[in-house]
């Protein structure tokens, strides 16, 4: 089956996947994990891309961006993925890819998943089994959501800005919202909105995204094609 075009629309929240080939590690130490975040967050300023959530792994990364036209994400990652190749095969004199391929990005409902997605990226060291909490790891925007770190690469979502009127009160509710967890339902919608390159919201949502684009954005419905006919049923 012929893979899905990603899907890029301005001015929505965009969560972004990039995986290493095969598996393998994008980063060997810290060194490394400066470089590519300088690189993310430099490039996102110079695409027009707002950088709200992130994580680095050992293997990949996930970032939670807006961009300001159509063009952003998909320049921003070309070029991130370009120079952080060139610069990790000359510091360990390798050769080759370094990623699996193309990277996979998903149109976010903003009032419905978007705190649960930064909360999805922030907790990925935790299902990982790397730390018990996710203020334990790093290398992730967890620290500056709770109030713990100062990031001044990232650009706070009006979304997370509404979670109280003072510093204080936002750390302390996002805190707590990560604390609580993700629903089951949630973190599964997350996911295979993620591995297939479906829009991440509701049924009014997709609806409304699907008038703006002949790709299609949701699951199709079991058992016929997209745009096939619904069966007819015997009265």
């Amino acid at each position: 089956m012929a893979r899905l075009p990603r899907l890029t629309v301005a001015g929505y929240p965009h969560h972004i996947i990039q995986r290493g080939n095969n598996r393998q590690v994008i980063v060997r130490d810290d060194e490394d994990r400066d470089a590519l975040l300088e690189l993310i967050t430099a490039r996102a300023r110079q695409h027009g891309v707002a950088l709200h959530a992130w994580v680095l792994m050992d293997n990949h990364f996930h970032l939670l961006a807006t961009p300001e036209t159509v063009e952003g994400v998909p320049r921003w990652m070309q070029d991130v993925g370009r120079s952080y190749v060139r610069r990790f095969n000359d510091r360990h004199q390798r050769t080759g890819t370094l990623w699996e391929g193309r990277y996979k990005s998903t149109l976010v409902q903003t009032e419905r998943y978007l705190l649960a997605c930064m909360a999805y990226i922030e907790l990925n060291p935790v299902r990982a089994g790397m730390v018990a909490e996710p203020r334990q790891y790093p290398w992730s925007s967890h620290l500056h959501h709770i109030g713990q770190r100062v990031d001044r690469h990232l650009t706070p979502h009006p979304v997370y800005w509404a979670l109280g009127n003072t510093p204080f009160a936002r750390e302390a509710a996002y805190a707590e919202w990560v604390r609580t967890g993700l629903g089951a339902q949630q973190q599964k919608a997350i996911t295979d909105a993620s591995l297939h390159g479906w829009a991440l919201g509701d049924e009014r949502f997709t609806e409304e995204l699907q008038k703006q684009t002949a790709r299609r954005v949701s699951r199709a419905a079991r058992g016929r094609p997209p745009g096939a006919p619904a069966p007819q049923t015997e009265g």
